[in-house]
């Protein structure tokens, strides 16, 4: 069945051709590891992971890249401010050392993992870190250099946008609208006003390179990394809608004038979690972590099936009423999920509608309601909606596999997403929240578990 994708690059909607029969390579733009990734950020991943599980769904093996920016992630667009990095070091009062910046970076890369992992996410191929690919971007730059698209500043070594008449082909970005002290500040060594750092001095602080001391622009780190892990060209791109005007449009440009090929064939941009009315973003300190979904008795895998309601080219508005009621949903599917009994078939009429359905640029939220018909659909037998639930949930990544069935024998390990659930629980108790205290208790309860409150405690068993 033919897969059809809403391409950035042509603002059309277009049939997907693999560059490699059967593989899909997939970059995604990932964290910089600066703080905790709020649950804007994990929009992005959601969508590229069920990018991927629909991908693999069509019988594709996937490839799929995640970045880690653990340098040269300036606070502006403009290459000016000091770098997050730093700022956290500062934050955290560690000393301005590489070393200490690594240290930083894998504690929130750890943490990054952590979140993915509760939203079952799966995990990308690879996670390439920046400051463990300095000699790519230094081999990028030298090409750039030699065809005479690089020159050097007072403060770096920049790209020269006027070599790249496409320059803001990605969304139709108007160069003229870029005016000095708009998206950029003057710069008067500059070439021209949107031109970016590929390289930036420091003396104190960076690698070596040929040009001196220092550390790599942002932009360039991606195009050195998804030329490496995936080849160029490679599949698809995704990122956020905020990294289309100038991040992504930098990638474009370098990559392409470097080695006179395209980047990626396929752009791929979700749109934003909004929080009263704006975007969701840690610079801001306006952003929600899954700790904080958890605190409010909101498990991740129920985040997860908020977002796919909503499709991912569609802006949503962030409230604690509206993921209560995807809460709400999510324990019917599950209660009624645990009462299938083993043993049915894939119902063929229903998968290949789902099918149509997410290959249809990932149309996740009929995708759901083609899910919701099934369960209604009296026509079905429940061992027959059991398995074709479990088919669509290998997309839909809810884990419903891990649902004791009311026929099954009791399982010993009690997962980890459970404990923390019941933590939270007690927490509640504590504090005499009942209301949160009682819907903690149902959503465990809906996943198979029962809680049994002791003089000695919680005890935690399997129906």
């Amino acid at each position: 069945m033919d897969i059809f994708l809403h391409n950035t690059l042509s603002r059309d909607k277009e049939k997907f051709t693999p560059i490699t029969p059967g593989k899909v390579g997939i970059y995604s733009c990932g964290p910089t590891v600066y703080d905790r990734a709020h649950i804007g950020n994990l929009r992005s991943y959601v969508f590229a992971d069920t990018l991927r599980r629909m991908f693999e769904y069509n019988g594709y093996t996937v490839k799929h890249i995640i970045n880690i920016t653990d340098v040269g992630h300036l606070s502006s667009d403009a290459d000016e401010g000091d770098d997050k990095m730093t700022r956290a070091l500062l934050r955290d009062n560690k000393p301005l050392t590489l070393e200490s910046m690594f240290e930083v970076g894998s504690t929130y890369l750890a943490a990054f993992i952590e979140d993915i992992q509760k939203m079952n996410i799966e995990l990308p191929t690879e996670t390439p870190r920046a400051s463990e690919h300095i000699q790519g971007v230094i081999t990028l730059i030298t090409e750039l250099e030699k065809k005479g698209i690089a020159y050097i500043t007072s403060d770096g070594i920049y790209f020269d946008t006027s070599r790249f008449p496409a320059y803001g082909k990605l969304g139709n970005i108007k160069i003229r609208s870029l005016r000095e002290g708009s998206r950029v500040h003057i710069n008067p060594e500059k070439r021209n006003p949107i031109d970016f750092a590929l390289w930036k001095f420091n003396p104190s602080l960076g690698w070596e390179s040929p040009w001196g001391k220092g550390f790599p622009g942002w932009h360039i780190e991606c195009s050195a990394m998804s030329r490496e892990y995936l080849g160029q060209p490679f599949d698809v791109h995704t990122g956020g809608i905020d990294h289309i005007p100038t991040h992504h449009n930098n990638e474009i440009a370098q990559s392409e004038s470097a080695y006179n090929d395209a980047l990626a064939h396929y752009w791929m941009h979700n749109e934003f979690i909004r929080l009263e009315n704006a975007k969701m973003a840690k610079s801001s300190g306006s952003f929600i972590t899954l700790d904080t979904l958890l605190e409010e008795t909101i498990s991740p895998i129920t985040y997860r099936y908020w977002l796919l309601t909503a499709h991912y080219r569609s802006p949503v508005d962030f409230s604690y009423e509206a993921v209560r009621g995807a809460q709400s949903a999510l324990i019917r599917l599950l209660t009624t999920f645990g009462n299938y009994p083993d043993g049915g078939n894939l119902v063929s009429t229903y998968s290949s509608r789902f099918q149509a359905r997410i290959n249809d640029d990932l149309d996740l939220p009929q995708a759901i309601a083609l899910m919701w018909e099934l369960i209604k659909d009296s026509t079905v037998s429940d061992a027959d909606k059991k398995a074709t639930l479990l088919n669509f949930d290998t997309v839909f990544g809810l884990q419903l596999a891990s649902i004791p069935s009311l026929h099954d024998a009791p399982a010993a390990v009690i997962p980890a997403e459970i404990h923390a659930l019941s933590e939270a629980r007690e927490e509640a108790r504590a504090q005499k929240d009942w209301v949160k205290a009682d819907a903690l208790r149902n959503e465990i309860e809906a996943r198979g578990f029962i809680l049994t409150d002791t003089e000695t405690g919680v005890k935690i068993t399997e129906e």
